[in-house]
C-alpha cells in the first residue's frame, strides 16, 4: 500500500505516476466498452476543458456564495439551463447538489418537511425506483411504500391505491435505471395532484437526453415539469450531459416548493448555518466543470449526442435480437438495452463479455423478474457497436459451454450471522482476497441465489472488508 503521508514530501512526477500506475487497474472510463457508470461523448477538448475549469474553482467555497459570486453565478445558470431543457417556467427554481442520491433525499426531505404536522410521512414508489430512494427514507426516518409494477412500469392504479392520508410524496421515473423504461408520468402527476400530494420525477439517469430523444422521433410520453401535478424533477449532469462527477439538478417548480429543502439553524455561537443541499463547504470545481462542459457541447452538440447514442442502442437491441441465448428483457426505448439469458448462465455469459473487453452491469433477480444484464449506453458506443455483435456471439457461445454455474454446498444463513470473520473466509475462499474481480459469475450465483436481506448483508461486509486500511 502506497503510504499517503511519508515523513517528507515526495516529488511530484512520481506521485504522479503512482496514481497513473493505479489507475490502470481499473476499467476504461472511454472507449465505448464500458456500460455503467461513466458517460463518454467521445468529444475532443471536452475532458481537457473540464480539467481546466475544475481546477479554476477548485477551492472555491460554496457555503457562502456572497463571498464566492461566481459559484452562485454558474450554479443559477446551470439551473437555468436544466429548467430549459426540462420545460420549467418563469418560477422554477433548483439547487446543484452532488449527485442523483443527493437530490433525491432533498427532494423527500422537502415533501416531509412541508408536513410538519404529520407524525408518520410515507413516500410511495413503484418497486423499479431507484435504490435512492430507500436510502433516503432510511435516512429521514419516513415510511417507504414500495408499489408492484405492471409490465416493468408503475402502474397508476395500484399507486393510487397506495397513497394514504400520510402520503407526502409520490415519486416515479423517467426513466428506470435497471429497465430503462419511462413510467406513466402524466397519470401518476395528475393522481397526485388531485390527492394533494407532492410528485417527484427521478429523471437522474436520462432526465438530460429524453427531451433530445423526442427530438429526434422517439416515441416517449411527457414526462418534464410541463405535466400539470409535478411539482419537482431532478437530472444528473455527469450522465447525459456528459459533466465529470458529480453534479445534479434537483428543480422544483417555485420557490415555495422548494423553501423547506433548505436547513438553517442560527442557535450556536458560530456563524449562522443556512445550506440549501445536505453538504455545508462544497467545492466549485465540479460546477465550473459541469458549467464548461455544457457551454462547450451546447444544445446542437447535446442534440448530435442523443443521435449517436441512439444509433447505438438500435445496433446492441438488433444484436441481442439475432444473437440465439439472449432476448431484450425491456424494450430499448432510451438509452439502455436490457438482456436476459436463454439457455445459457447469465453471470457466466457477464463473464464472457467482460474477456472480450465488453463491461456489462448484472442485475440480480427480483420478485418474479429474472436476472438481467443491463447496458448504460453513452455516445462513445456508436462507434464499437458494430463490434458488438460477433462478441456477443462468441460469448453466449462460450458461456453455452461452460455451463451453468454450480453453486457450492453453501451453509443456511441469515444476515446477523455475517460476521468480518465469515466475510475473510468468503472472500478466500472466492478468490476475491487479493483483489482480483474479472471472474464474478459464482459470486454473482451465490448473491442472487441469497435474499435481498442477506445479499445486503454479505456486500456490507464485503466491502467493508475492501475499505480498510493495511497495516505498514
Amino acid at each position: 500500500m502506497i503510504n499517503a503521508l511519508p515523513e517528507k514530501g515526495v516529488p511530484s512526477e512520481q506521485i504522479l505516476a503512482e496514481l497513473r500506475e493505479l489507475r490502470g487497474g481499473d476499467l476504461p472510463t472511454h472507449g465505448g466498452r464500458l456500460f455503467a457508470y461513466v458517460y463518454d461523448p467521445a468529444l475532443d477538448g471536452v475532458d481537457d476543458l473540464a480539467r481546466v475549469a475544475h481546477a479554476t474553482s477548485a477551492h472555491v467555497n460554496g457555503l457562502d456564495p456572497t463571498a464566492f459570486p461566481s459559484l452562485l453565478a454558474t450554479e443559477n445558470a446551470l439551473v437555468a439551463a436544466a429548467a430549459t431543457v426540462l420545460h420549467g417556467g418563469p418560477a422554477t427554481v433548483g439547487s446543484v447538489t452532488s449527485g442523483g442520491t443527493e437530490s433525491l433525499i432533498l427532494a423527500v426531505k422537502a415533501a416531509r418537511d412541508a408536513h410538519p404536522e404529520i407524525a408518520g410521512p410515507r413516500l410511495v414508489v413503484p418497486a423499479t425506483a431507484h435504490a435512492a430512494f430507500a436510502k433516503a427514507a432510511h435516512y429521514l426516518r419516513v415510511e417507504l411504500d414500495t408499489v408492484p409494477v405492471k409490465d416493468l412500469r408503475a402502474d397508476p392504479v395500484a399507486m393510487a391505491a397506495a397513497i394514504t392520508p400520510e402520503t407526502v410524496l409520490v415519486a416515479a421515473s423517467a426513466p428506470s435505471y435497471a429497465h430503462g423504461v419511462v413510467d406513466p408520468i402524466p397519470e401518476l402527476a395528475a393522481i397526485a395532484a388531485e390527492r394533494g400530494v407532492r410528485f417527484h420525477v427521478d429523471a437522474c439517469f436520462g432526465g438530460w437526453i429524453l427531451p433530445y430523444l423526442r427530438r429526434l422521433g422517439a416515441d416517449l410520453p411527457d414526462f418534464d415539469l410541463s405535466v400539470p401535478g409535478v411539482t419537482s424533477i431532478s437530472v444528473d449532469l455527469h450522465k447525459y450531459a456528459y459533466a465529470p462527477k458529480g453534479v445534479s439538478i434537483l428543480l422544483h417548480r417555485d420557490e415555495a416548493l422548494r423553501r423547506p429543502q433548505y436547513f438553517a439553524y442560527a442557535d450556536w455561537p458560530g456563524y449562522t448555518m443556512i445550506n440549501p443541499v445536505i453538504s455545508s463547504t462544497r467545492s466549485g470545481g465540479p460546477i465550473a466543470a459541469a458549467f464548461a462542459t455544457l457551454r462547450s457541447i451546447g444544445d446542437t452538440g447535446y442534440l448530435e449526442l442523443a443521435t449517436r447514442t441512439r444509433e447505438a442502442v438500435a445496433m446492441l437491441a438488433a444484436a441481442v435480437e439475432a444473437t440465439d441465448g439472449v432476448r431484450l428483457y425491456a424494450p430499448p426505448e432510451t438509452s439502455v438495452v436490457c438482456l436476459a439469458a436463454d439457455g445459457v448462465d447469465l453471470f457466466v455469459l457477464a463473464d464472457e463479455l467482460a474477456v472480450r473487453g465488453w463491461h456489462t452491469q448484472p442485475q440480480m433477480a427480483y420478485a418474479d423478474l429474472p436476472p438481467t444484464i443491463h447496458l448504460t449506453v453513452t455516445a462513445a458506443v456508436r462507434a464499437t457497436a458494430a463490434d458488438f455483435a460477433p462478441d456477443l456471439t462468441a460469448a453466449v457461445e462460450a458461456a453455452r459451454a461452460r455451463g451453468p454455474i454450480e453453486l457450492p454446498e453453501l451453509p443456511s444463513l441469515t444476515p446477523e450471522m455475517i460476521t468480518p470473520e465469515l466475510i475473510a473466509s468468503l472472500a478466500e475462499g472466492l478468490g476475491l482476497a487479493g483483489g482480483d474481480f474479472t471472474q464474478m459469475a459464482m459470486v454473482n450465483s451465490i448473491l442472487n441465489a441469497a435474499s435481498p436481506a442477506l445479499r445486503e448483508a454479505l456486500l456490507t461486509g464485503f466491502l467493508s472488508f475492501l475499505q480498510r486500511p493495511m497495516t505498514q
